[in-house]
Order: C-alpha cells, then structure tokens, then sequence
C-alpha cells in the first residue's frame, strides 16, 4: 500500500491546531480504538455521527495522526467568512452541499467534492463523512443518507473492483457543548470491508448499499449515546449529567470523573429509562416532569445541584472572595488577550442562527486570526517598550493568560451560586427542592430497578 507523504506545511498547521483544542479548548480529550483504524495506504471511508459542527471534524482529524484526512462536512460552513473557508481547506475539509439546506441548485457543486473523495479512496486515502447532512444540537442519531455508500461502491467499481474498501464507524461524544474546558472522545469501531458486497452491488447496488448502511448504523449507535425520547430529553440529559447520574455510574462500578466510563453509564441509565417508559409509561412521565420541576428550579435560581447535598457556609465564601479580590490584578492583567478571544468568536455565534457554531468560530478565528494578530501585535509592542525577551515571554503567556480568565470568571459564578444558595436556604426553598430531589431519586430507583 502506498502511504501518501504529509506536507510539511500541513503538519505543523495541525500541530498548532492540535494545541489550541486539546491543550486549551478542551480540558481532556480520548480517543479510544485507534488500533482499529487500518494503516495508511488502505482505501478508507470513514463514517461518524454528527453533533457538534466543526469540533466533530477536529475530533477525526486531531485522533488519526499519521496521514492527511479528507473530511466531508456540511457546506454553510465554508460560507461563514472568507477565514472560515480559508481554514476549514487548509485542515483538509471539503464542501458538501444539501437539498434542505442550500438548495436543490447547489446540489451539482456535490460532483466534484465526490469525484475527488472516490479518487482519493482508490489512491489509499482516508475520507470521513457524515451521513446525517446536518448536526445535530443533543444526543441522538438523526437519519442516514446513502450518499457516503454510494462514494464507497463507486470509488471501488471506478477501480474495477480490484481494490478493498473499508468503512469505520466513529462516534463523537461530549460532556458539554458549549463553553471551554470541556472534555471530548472520539471513539472507532470494526472496520467493514466492502469486499463481500461488490457482487451484490453490481446486480442490485440499493440492496448492498442498504446492507452496509444498516451494519454501519448499528455500529455507531453501539459506540455513541443515543437518546431517542426526544419529547422527554431535556429531563434526561438533566439526570443523567445531574447528580444522579453520578451515583448511578458509581454504583455500577464505572469512574464519573472517566468521559468514557461516564459514557458507558450514561448509555446504561437511558436504556433502563427507555424500558421502564415501556412498561410504565405514565409513571416514567411523571418521574420526567418531576425532573423538569426540579432542575428547572435550581436553573431559575441560580443555584447548582451540590447545594442540595451541602449548602456553601458564608466562611468559605468570604474565602474565595477574598481569593478573588487578590488575583483581580491578574485578572485585569490576562483581559489581554482573553477579551478579544472570547468576544470576537461569540460576536459572530451570536449573530448565527445555528449555536452549534459557537465551537467553530472559537477555534477558527483564534487559530486563524486574534492569537496570530493579537501575538505579534503584543510582541512588537513590548519588544520596543522593553525587550525582545519580554515579547516572546508575554506571547508565550497567551494560552495560559486565556485559561486564567475564564477560571477566574467561574470562580466568580461559583461565589455568586453560592449566595444564592445560602439566600433559598434561608428562604426555605433549598429545603423544599432538597426533598423533592430525593424523592425524584427515589422514583428513579424504583423504575430503573
């Protein structure tokens, strides 16, 4: 198998990008199964659930390191900005275009997106693709399309069937969406060979491409968390990624603190829910709208979960205020670069009307523009004002400056929960939703048991 050299340029492109987001975006990443991942040179499609715009791609492209990989993703992203498409192309993403979306005349821009996908295969290349078209804003595995079989068979009917063609499945997981310090995992599963379908494909191609899609998606939605009640999800994210579904990981002997441990726990207590709603409907719904009432309170309020098992005592506070109060030079300090970093991307997430961007324009105007601008204005600046060692030392700082500042606003958002917390106690309304969260937990127990 021939291996494809990595451009220089490409290499330390990806190497910064790869900073950015694993060092600074996200707080932990995983990736799990890269042993399944064939080796270079062998002609492969990879097939991934879509959640989270363009960090779905940076998942794929961060986890497989030894090669350049082609991604197909969703085209409106390459129309965001001239950076925008400028970055996305240099990372090696590609523009899909979709009926629902840009329109049926568009559609035709999708040959040579996929002429140059199915060249790409024969010549040993990895391709990753999404067949849901679109994101997805939750948990959950939307449709399939069979436009990712159909550049599989292609590519290998475009070599006389003379070549084997892989497919991996992928999943994508998150502990939270939006916001920085996040944890992701990118998960592979067993690579399916497409070998065994090229008879099928030549005599009846829907059937083989049904065949293979229906393997794929069984895969993928074995790897990933797929949560299906859509009418009740918002209950269920809340319980699971609540206080309960800590307990509920702990007791089956998995870590809470462990995103893929947290995953498979996770995956565990949707399913119980789901077979008790079967069974029970009508007192799983109740248990539902209990959790609406109570997690929709504590948001109201302003108070986090870990007030109901301990209130915060004043002392503390008066602790981390005062933390506060002696790192606030720091935190004026660490505005620069922080501010520009955080405000210009939300600016523009803001104005989209999907906010599942907010990742993407995080990642790609700094990586693209305000660390590169902001770094050597700062640096020419301080070299004339002081020296050139200075400059290199403040620009060094930048990623940990910008870690500092958004520590330092949660800590500020930790006091200010905190007094809420200490006003509903008061008030007696911490009590009044301490009682109704353990009697949601014990309905809960009685209906996952």
């Amino acid at each position: 198998m021939s291996k494809a050299k990595v451009p220089a340029l490409y290499s330390g492109f990806k190497s910064y990008v790869r900073f950015l987001t694993e060092k600074i975006y996200y707080r932990k990443v995983y990736y799990l199964n890269t042993e399944n991942v064939p080796e270079d040179g062998t002609p492969l499609l990879v097939v991934s659930d879509h959640q989270n715009s363009l960090n779905d791609a940076l998942g794929i492209l961060m986890s497989i390191r030894d090669r350049v990989v082609h991604v197909i993703v969703r085209a409106d992203v390459f129309a965001l900005s001239p950076i925008a498409d400028k970055f996305l192309r240099s990372i090696g993403l590609l523009p899909a275009f979709r009926l629902n979306w840009e329109g049926e005349a568009a559609l035709k821009n999708n040959g040579a997106t996929f002429r140059d996908s199915e060249k790409s295969l024969l010549d040993g290349s990895t391709v990753a693709i999404y067949p849901e078209a679109g994101h997805q804003d939750r948990h959950w595995l939307g449709t399939f399309s069979y436009g990712y079989t159909k550049m599989a068979f292609e590519a290998a009917e475009m070599g006389n069937f003379e070549k084997e063609i892989f497919i991996l499945p992928s999943c994508n997981h998150y502990s939270e969406y939006a916001g920085l310090r996040n944890e992701m995992l990118i998960k592979y599963g067993t690579p399916i060979s497409l070998k065994p379908y090229y008879e099928l494909y030549k005599t009846k191609p829907r059937t083989a491409q049904r065949e293979v899609n229906t393997l794929v998606r069984e895969q993928i939605n074995s790897l990933m968390l797929n949560i299906q009640d859509a009418e009740n999800y918002d209950a269920i994210d809340a319980i699971r990624q609540g206080e309960y579904g800590i307990i509920y990981a702990k007791n089956q002997n998995m870590d809470p603190t462990q995103l893929p441990q947290k995953l498979v726990a996770d995956k565990k207590l949707v399913a119980a829910l789901d077979a008790a709603k079967e069974s029970n409907p009508s007192m799983v719904q109740s248990v539902y709208e209990s959790a609406r009432a109570v997690y929709g309170e504590l948001k109201k309020k302003g108070i986090d979960e870990s007030a109901l098992t301990q209130t915060p005592g004043v002392g503390n506070l008066l602790v981390q205020i005062a933390v506060v109060a002696f790192l606030f030079p720091l935190a004026v300090f660490s505005l620069w670069p922080a501010l520009p970093a955080w405000f210009i991307p939300k600016y523009f997430s803001d104005k989209a009307e999907d906010k599942m961007f907010h990742g993407t324009f995080l990642i790609a105007l700094n990586a693209l523009l305000i660390f590169p601008v902001c770094g050597l204005l700062t640096f020419f600046v301080t070299w004339v004002k002081t020296s050139l060692l200075a400059g290199l030392i403040y620009v060094a700082l930048f990623p940990a400056l910008c870690l500092f500042e958004w520590a330092y606003v949660g800590w500020i958002k930790d006091i200010i929960h905190g007094f809420n917390a200490i006003r509903a106690e008061k008030s007696g309304v911490l009590g009044r939703l301490r009682d109704s969260r353990k009697q949601l937990f014990r309905d809960i127990d009685n209906i996952v048991k």
